[in-house]
C-alpha cells in the first residue's frame, strides 16, 4: 500500500486545468477555419472539387464552408490557388443554430460565451447526459467518453454521462441515424423526461457526413429529434465537446 501511496504522489496532479487556460493542442490541428473576404477566381472550384462532403465552395463573396458537414481533412486548404482557406487552432465550434454553422468571411469567426441561458439556468450545477450512437464508426463516441478521464474530468463540473435515459438532462447523439437506429433513438428520446435538450455531436449527426444521402440513413439527429446543439467535428476533439457543453450550461 506503501508504494501505491507513493506513487500516486509521484504522479501529482492528472487533470488539466482547462477551461482556464486554453488547452495546449498539437500542432496538426485543425479547428475552427479562417476564411478570406476576397472574391474567388470566377469559375474556380477547386475546392469544392477535393471536398468528399461538399462543405465548401468558391463564391463572389469569397470561400462558404458549411462547418456542419466539414469533416477537417483540409484538403480544401490545400487545393485552394489563393489560399483563401485556412483550419486555425480555436477549437470553440458549437452553435445553437444549424445556419449558424455556414461560414462566410473571417466575421464569422467571432463565437458566443454562453450557448444557452435557458439551459443554464437549468443545468449549471448538475448536467446528466445519456450517449446514444446512432450508426456512428466509435470516434465521436471515443472523445465523448476520454472526457470522463483524469486528463478531462467532466465530473467536477456537474456533467456526467448515465446508464438511462430517465435520468439524462440531454442525449448526446452520434452517427449518420440509421433507419434501423431512428426507432431507438426516438424512444430514448421520448423517455428522458422535460426539459430535455439534444446535442448532435460530429458531422454524421449534424448532417449524415460521408453517409449523406444514402438510402440507409436518415441524415442526421434533426431527421428524428429536434436539436439544441451542433457540436461539429470528425470526430470534435475533447476540447471541443467539452467547451460546448461548459458554455451550454452556463460554465464556459
Amino acid at each position: 500500500m506503501l508504494r501505491e501511496l507513493l506513487a500516486r504522489v509521484g504522479q501529482g496532479y492528472r487533470t488539466g486545468d482547462f477551461p482556464e487556460r486554453d488547452p495546449a493542442l498539437p500542432d496538426r490541428f485543425r479547428g475552427r477555419p479562417e476564411l478570406s473576404q476576397s472574391p474567388c477566381a470566377e469559375s474556380c472550384d477547386a475546392c469544392a472539387r477535393v471536398c468528399p462532403t461538399a462543405a465548401v465552395k468558391g463564391s463572389p463573396e469569397g470561400p462558404v464552408l458549411d462547418l456542419g458537414k466539414c469533416l477537417f481533412c483540409g484538403d480544401c486548404a490545400k487545393a485552394c490557388p489563393s489560399s483563401s482557406i485556412a483550419f486555425s487552432r480555436q477549437h470553440r465550434l458549437a452553435s445553437l443554430e444549424r445556419d449558424a454553422l455556414v461560414l462566410r468571411g473571417k466575421a464569422a469567426t467571432d463565437v458566443p460565451s454562453v450557448l444557452r441561458p435557458a439551459a443554464a439556468a437549468l443545468c449549471s450545477r448538475s448536467f446528466r447526459l445519456r450517449q446514444v450512437s446512432a450508426a456512428g464508426c466509435n470516434a465521436c463516441e471515443a472523445d465523448a467518453n476520454v472526457l470522463g478521464t483524469l486528463a478531462f474530468d467532466m465530473g467536477r463540473f456537474g456533467i456526467e454521462f448515465v446508464a438511462s435515459p430517465r435520468h439524462a438532462d440531454a442525449l448526446v447523439v452520434t452517427g449518420p441515424v440509421s433507419k434501423n437506429m431512428a426507432l431507438a433513438l426516438r424512444k430514448t428520446y421520448d423517455a428522458t423526461p422535460d426539459p430535455k435538450f439534444v446535442i448532435a455531436c460530429g458531422a454524421c449527426a449534424i448532417g449524415g457526413g460521408p453517409y449523406a444521402g444514402h438510402d440507409e440513413v436518415e441524415g442526421g439527429a434533426a431527421a428524428v429529434v429536434p436539436v439544441d446543439l451542433w457540436v461539429p467535428g470528425c470526430p470534435p476533439s475533447p476540447f471541443t465537446l467539452l467547451d460546448a457543453m461548459l458554455r451550454f450550461i452556463g460554465r464556459g
